[in-house]
């Protein structure tokens, strides 16, 4: 099973994750930000990945060390777990709806680090989320898991839905680029490394 568990301490933040993605969408998730807790369980699900979060953040200040650490420890067990990357499909772009809203998320597991985040006309909150949070999420995980990861919003009125059809697309994105073709043999890269 492709699996990591990272403990992270700093003195912001202290985060126990376990991640397989070879799971099966089951998640316990303790970060102190309900929002986000939502938006990482339809990640999990729709990928189809196990995935355990503990964080103890300094929510006093606000939520943006909880969510970005979680971003990081994220993206680094993903770049541990997917491991020496053979046979993987590599590429992957989703789209998905989301009532009125519709994001595509386009990725490729390269070793190459880079955001591209198109998403205007979010609130500055949902509930107590503070949206913009969204960006600072995925720049920490593509930091750390070495992926080329494009957000694109096509269109969306709801600044939940948007954002739940963003993290859906993700999930989906990753499971399919993640997956294991038989028929790929050795590095999927005519380099011969990624």
């Amino acid at each position: 099973m492709r699996r990591k568990k990272i403990t992270r301490r700093t003195a912001e933040t202290t985060i126990d994750l376990d991640f397989a993605i070879d799971g099966t969408g089951k998640t316990n998730l303790e970060t102190g930000v309900g929002f986000f807790d939502h938006m990482l369980t339809l990640f999990a699900s729709h990928g189809r990945f196990d995935l355990t979060v503990k964080c103890e953040g300094d929510l006093v200040v606000d939520q943006h060390h909880s969510v970005e650490d979680v971003g990081i420890v994220l993206g680094q067990a993903f770049q541990a777990s997917i491991g020496s990357k053979e046979g993987i499909e590599r590429y992957a772009t989703v789209s998905t709806p989301m009532d009125e809203a519709l994001a595509t998320v386009s990725l490729d597991i390269s070793g190459r680090s880079f955001l591209v985040y198109n998403v205007e006309g979010l609130k500055e909150k949902v509930g107590e989320f503070d949206t913009e949070l969204v960006e600072e999420f995925f720049l920490a995980f593509t930091r750390h898991a070495g992926v080329t990861l494009h957000i694109n919003l096509a269109y969306g009125k709801n600044s939940h839905h948007i954002i739940e059809s963003i993290f859906k697309s993700f999930g989906r994105a990753m499971r399919l680029a993640s997956a294991i073709n038989p028929d790929i043999k050795g590095i999927p890269s005519t380099k011969g490394t990624l």
